[in-house]
């Protein structure tokens, strides 16, 4: 009865057939009903189930109600324990975990291969990472040592059986990477023979634009043929699908010829480029090109060309927030300085520098006259999407005139624009008060100055030449307000900071000062007017050794400065050392020869260590510049005296004698000579002495009394009117006073003839004194401490003359 019922029973044969003991679909629950009991039909009657443990009868039913028998078979994680209170443990984690991985044999072939491999991969990537930080020496290393791994990995797979399966791939990164760190370490034979090997290599597909590189490589040795040959190599193995790559390589090929003047060719090249894919660098170029070789025609539709190559840089205008649409304009922000933005940015100015440049340079050449060229060139642009540029050709213009000395152009040129837009204005009066501070004109100065600053406040060379003007008055506090707002509106102003220290200078704001040029050094450091600022200011400051330091960075800078080198002498011999002061005297004497100061000092420093000999060419050199100074002409004749050569120093007192018949010191030196030699002569220069020193006192007395007659009339200017009768007597005395030095001056003979005491001779009417009657003789410029020197032994001269 039992087995005819299962037979009968579709629900059994379905799961006997289906799951093979797994617990069949939740039907047991009816719609309605609690999860309480439930009866069961079966053949042994009816009968109630059992609820379990997790709510849900032990036995499933199918949904019509028709009861299906327990089986044997139990379904996974259900055990008759979970009525005893066991734990819902379905994955078995109770067992605790699982057992460690078998750990891979590392000895096999197949894993040395990788392993060998991941350390390759790595090392490429350590050398590039070291190329991107600047240490190509270590970049090097790298290569060399994934190259060495490379070739051990090869061999391991030909000695395990696998050389079929070269990674060539690999290889490939391998000898590129090496031929690439050798060439940034320009070991470029090493280079040519690594991109060689892989070019060879057959099998590396595409191995043939490596030769761009190869080519790049002669371009930098400057072999230029094989540099063509390669570029040329590279060309034809270029698909046209990469046509960026082959324009590339065209303007390279271009680049070439110019390097080598052919500009026809180099024409050739880049007008295929701009015909095919026009771009501002190319068009530049082509530009310069027909400039080398004069052709006016082709250089204007260069131009035009130039100027029509589009950008592809978007509008300006989506930049402008709107005030209507809050989120778009946080958008706006967000990419207003992107790198996209900043890329765009960088083009177009780029793009500017190239047309100005072109523009500057073909303007004289294309019409008769540079402004003629110029004008043309305004009236292109204008006509283009560079119309902004066309005011900065304007101002070129007359910047072009200033360089040409033509002021009054470049100032009508300039007053042109006071009616533009305001920066245009502001740099156009900006270039004019320039060129009138350049011409003096303080006024005008100071006048376009202040119309620059009114058309733009932030333009900080309008600032500078505002306190240019006052500088140049003496208002240095004022100046340097001016100095100081152009740095907080351009800390970068160089021009503003330098001129800054000079007005802290001219205040004795030594430490100010001092602050301004060590800034302006941290900026500029080879700049040898700021070390030698901060020389003087060190020299101020009485630190002479911090002066020396950096007159010495100025001679490292500009080594041949004469100036610089004489101070860096005046400074050492201020401390005491002489032998350097000598050395720094004698380097500026020889590069300006002509500087009265050295020419002084090396004169002075012969006589001082006994050298009177080498003194006198130093000396002679200093009459050849001064011939009129009768004082260096008698330093070489006290050289040859002090060195013994008594007839070659009595020689030149007579030549100094007939250029200068009223020195006195030469007509005493030369009595003493003759005297002591017993010449002849003696009595003619005594008398001649002795004429030459009445006649000064003469001049010494009517230089004095017409000072007391000056004084004398001041003085009765301010007591008022005299009498007759005082007046009277003052034209007497005057006239007695006059004829009394005129009988003086009768029984001297003029200085041109010679002495004759015996019959006296009056002065000759057509006599006039050289000097004048009030006049001072003139200051030779020589410093003391050589007239000391050289004079101080002259009354004790006797004792050097022979016996």
């Amino acid at each position: 009865m039992f087995a005819c019922e299962l037979e009968n029973d579709e629900s059994f044969k379905q799961a006997v057939r289906s799951s093979h003991g797994r617990r069949p679909p939740m039907t047991a629950k009816f719609p309605g009903t609690s999860m309480g009991a439930r009866p069961i039909a079966s053949s042994f009657g009816t009968r109630f189930s059992m609820a379990s443990s997790m709510g849900r009868s032990m036995t499933g039913a199918m949904q019509d109600g028709t009861a299906r028998p327990m089986t044997a078979v139990r379904a996974a994680g259900y055990t008759s324990s979970l009525t005893r209170g066991s734990t819902f443990d379905p994955l078995g984690q109770s067992r605790g975990p699982a057992p460690p991985l078998e750990a891979k044999n590392e000895d096999t072939p197949e894993e040395k291969i990788k392993i060998l491999e991941r350390k390759v991969n790595h090392l490429i990537e350590e050398s590039c990472m070291a190329q991107s930080t600047g240490a190509l020496q270590l970049a090097l290393e790298k290569a060399k040592e994934a190259g060495r791994k490379e070739r051990a990995l090869v061999r391991q797979r030909e000695q395990s059986g696998n050389a079929d399966n070269i990674n060539l791939d690999l290889t490939y990164s391998v000898l590129l990477n090496l031929a690439n760190q050798y060439a940034n370490n320009e070991m470029y034979p090493e280079a040519l023979n690594t991109y060689q090997v892989i070019v060879n290599n057959k099998m590396f597909n595409n191995a043939g634009h490596l030769k761009v590189n190869m080519a790049n490589i002669y371009f930098k040795l400057k072999n230029y043929p094989k540099a063509i040959k390669f570029y040329r190599m590279a060309l034809d193995q270029i698909s046209n699908a990469h046509k960026e790559m082959r324009i590339k390589i065209v303007q390279n090929i271009g680049m070439v010829f110019v390097c080598t003047g052919q500009y026809s060719d180099a024409i050739m090249s880049y007008e295929h480029i701009m015909s095919e894919s026009p771009n501002i660098k190319t068009g530049y170029n082509l530009t310069l090109c027909y400039y080398a070789i004069g052709d006016k025609e082709r250089m204007k539709k260069a131009f035009q060309k130039l100027i029509s190559v589009p950008l592809g840089i978007s509008d300006e205008e989506k930049y402008i927030p709107s005030n209507d649409d809050a989120g778009s304009n946080m958008v706006i922000e967000a990419i207003k300085n992107d790198k996209l933005h900043q890329m765009e940015r960088d083009l177009k100015v780029l793009a500017e520098k190239y047309i100005m440049t072109a523009a500057k340079l073909i303007a004289p050449a294309i019409e008769t006259s540079f402004a003629a060229g110029f004008d043309w060139c305004v009236d292109m642009v204008k006509s283009s999407q560079y119309v902004e540029l066309a005011n900065d050709l304007e101002i070129n213009k007359a910047i072009t005139y200033i360089r040409q000395k033509d002021f009054n152009q470049a100032m009508e040129t300039l007053k042109t624009f006071e009616k533009k837009d305001s920066r245009v204005k502001s740099a156009a009066a900006t270039n004019l008060s320039f060129l009138y501070f350049l011409e003096k004109d303080y006024d005008q100065a100071k006048r376009y100055a202040d119309l620059a600053m009114n058309a733009d406040r932030y333009n900080p060379a309008a600032l500078i030449n505002k306190g240019n003007t006052v500088f140049v008055k003496q208002d240095y506090e004022k100046a340097a307000e001016f100095y100081k707002e152009a740095l907080r509106n351009d800390s970068s102003c160089t021009e503003a900071l330098y001129n800054l220290g000079l007005a802290y200078k001219q205040l004795n704001r030594l430490e100010e000062a001092l602050d301004c040029f060590l800034k302006l050094h941290a900026i500029l450091r080879d700049s040898a007017q700021v070390m030698y600022q901060l020389a003087s200011l060190y020299e101020l400051l009485e630190d002479p050794q911090q002066a020396i330091k950096w007159l010495m960075q100025v001679i490292s800078v500009t080594p041949t400065d004469p100036h610089v080198l004489a101070k860096l002498g005046e400074l050492h011999d201020g401390e005491g050392d002489k032998s350097q002061a000598f050395q720094c005297y004698s380097e500026s004497f020889r590069y300006f020869p002509s500087n009265i100061d050295v020419i002084e000092w090396l004169g002075a420093y012969y006589i001082e260590t006994q050298f009177c000999e080498k003194a006198i060419q130093y000396f002679e050199r200093a009459t050849l510049i001064q011939p009129t100074q009768v004082k260096w002409q008698l330093m070489v004749a006290s050289c040859y005296r002090r060195s013994g050569n008594y007839q070659k120093a009595l020689e030149t007192y007579k030549d100094i004698h007939c250029k200068f018949p009223e020195n006195v010191e030469c007509l005493r030196f030369l009595v003493r000579l003759c005297t002591d030699i017993g010449l002849k002569e003696v009595q003619e220069y005594a008398t001649k002495l002795k004429k030459v020193e009445k006649l000064k006192e003469i001049r010494e007395q009517r230089v004095k009394s017409g000072r007391e007659g000056s004084a004398r009339g001041r003085r009765e200017g301010r007591e008022g009117s005299a009498g007759s009768a005082d007046s009277g007597r003052s034209s007497s005395s005057s006239s007695t006073k006059g004829e009394r030095l005129s009988a003086r001056m009768r029984s001297l003979p003029p200085s041109s003839e010679p002495y004759d005491g015996s019959s006296p001779k009056e002065l000759d009417a057509s006599y006039v004194d050289p000097l004048g009657p009030q006049m001072e003789r003139p200051k030779t410029g020589v410093k003391k401490r050589v007239e000391e020197d050289d004079f101080a032994d002259e009354e004790l001269g006797d004792d050097l003359l022979p016996e």
